[in-house]
């Protein structure tokens, strides 16, 4: 419904920041990796918002980006995830550290964020799968287009996650698909 807000920054208490657009005060939750972006008070800010309406509450939340947003959104619609829960996400970790995270099926990296817990990590790390990272640009920033392919087919061919991403981690990083293939089995059978 509210899908963006531009206006003064009047104030600053974290989580939560207040905003005048145009005369009318909106209270708007933000994730730590955002309110450590915003600007002075009294300046002019833009926020991309998501509106949560409960039986109890009508929420507004705000991210300084649309990755942010997006996987604010992914989160909320894991199960035993509330706005509340996605936002610690996202204020303990980026977009791209929980992207990785969920590509690589790291849980320890998510049991770190306070309020986060070995099965909500795993039932997190088991739903975002193939829904973060790529679609957010964070994947592209781990690993490169052909490391990708080479961790495709390491996985393809039964090694576990863990074991794939300390191969790809000794390889060259301008090395071929088929060659960083080789290399990395090569590694993988020591």
């Amino acid at each position: 419904m509210i899908g963006k807000l531009t206006g003064a920054l009047l104030e600053k208490n974290p989580p939560e920041v207040l905003l005048d657009c145009h005369g009318v005060g909106y209270e708007v939750l933000v994730p730590m990796s955002t309110f450590y972006n915003l600007p002075a008070v009294g300046e002019r800010v833009s926020l991309l918002t998501q509106f949560i309406v409960r039986e109890d509450a009508q929420l507004l939340y705000g991210f300084a980006t649309q990755a942010e947003r997006q996987a604010f959104r992914e989160l909320i619609k894991v199960s035993g995830v509330g706005p509340r829960t996605a936002l610690s996400i996202l204020s303990g970790m980026g977009v791209a550290d929980l992207a990785q995270a969920v590509s690589l099926q790291e849980a320890g990296r998510l049991v770190k964020v306070p309020g986060i817990g070995k099965k909500t990590a795993e039932r997190l790390l088991l739903e975002l799968k193939g829904k973060l990272g790529a679609d957010m640009g964070a994947r592209a920033q781990a690993v490169s287009d052909a490391q990708a392919d080479i961790l495709q087919a390491l996985l393809a061919l039964g090694y576990n996650d863990k074991e794939a991403a300390s191969a790809l981690k000794a390889l060259p990083a301008d090395v071929g698909v088929s060659e960083g293939i080789k290399l990395a089995l090569k590694s993988l059978a020591k």
